[in-house]
């Protein structure tokens, strides 16, 4: 992002933030269960182009080079945040289940300064993938780019690739792995929590004392957005 200290969300169910907590790690989840059929797919655009683009390349191995990168999503890990300078509804809405939630809020410099080198993270770009050219000529560029429909979303993602080989080149095996954990800073990482919207009082108090129990000395607060109107 073009503010280093852009403020950056995730939102989350409160086992799950408990678990960041306990295991002092962020969960990096295999891209190809992340649920989006297109995550690390090339653009509708792109294919038919491919025998003018790579006319000295051959047909055959453009084919490989199609279920190689189907693999890639096996082996490709990434940790998703949303951007914005305040609180979203929609994303309350879309990424937690139960007014027992939290969202963790940091920043683009935080995150990126508590990651491990090998680490790499990225605004997420969205295209039209019946029309718009993907750009080309990186392994990531699949993973940076997702479809209009998810432009709500305003990620920032963290991307890790491990793919593994032989002495002679790649080998070709499953993942049995969901994710893989990352161990980070935690009180490097966390600004600040808000609980959400509808959460009970007790809830509050809850996440304030888990906090603390972790050595978290940050605010915790509850959402603004069901605060009742002045009319």
């Amino acid at each position: 992002p073009a503010d280093p200290n852009v403020k950056i969300w995730r939102y989350t169910d409160f086992s799950r933030y408990v678990s960041l907590l306990t295991s002092g790690a962020l969960f990096f989840s295999r891209v190809d269960l992340l649920g989006d059929r297109y995550e690390g797919a090339t653009s509708h655009a792109n294919r038919p182009l491919w025998p003018i683009v790579y006319r000295d390349i051959g047909l055959s191995a453009l084919e490989v080079n199609s279920r190689h990168a189907q693999w890639e999503r096996q082996w490709t890990f990434v940790n998703c945040w949303h951007v914005n300078e305040d609180e979203s509804d929609a994303m309350w809405r879309d990424y937690t289940r139960t007014s027992e939630a939290v969202a963790i809020q940091s920043s683009y410099a935080r995150l990126h300064r508590v990651l491990p080198s090998g680490t790499f993270v990225g605004m997420v770009e969205y295209i039209d993938y019946q029309k718009d050219w993907m750009p080309e000529g990186n392994a990531f560029y699949r993973f940076m780019h997702k479809r209009k429909c998810f432009e709500h979303e305003r990620e920032l993602r963290a991307l890790i690739q491990d793919l593994p080989t032989t002495g002679s080149g790649f080998n070709y095996i499953l993942n049995p792995e969901a994710g893989r954990l990352i161990p980070v800073q935690i009180p490097e990482l966390v600004e600040r929590v808000f609980v959400a919207p509808t959460a009970p009082a007790w809830f509050r108090d809850l996440a304030t004392s888990v906090t603390a129990k972790y050595g978290l000395d940050i605010p915790v607060e509850q959402s603004a957005l069901d605060q009742v109107p002045e009319f």
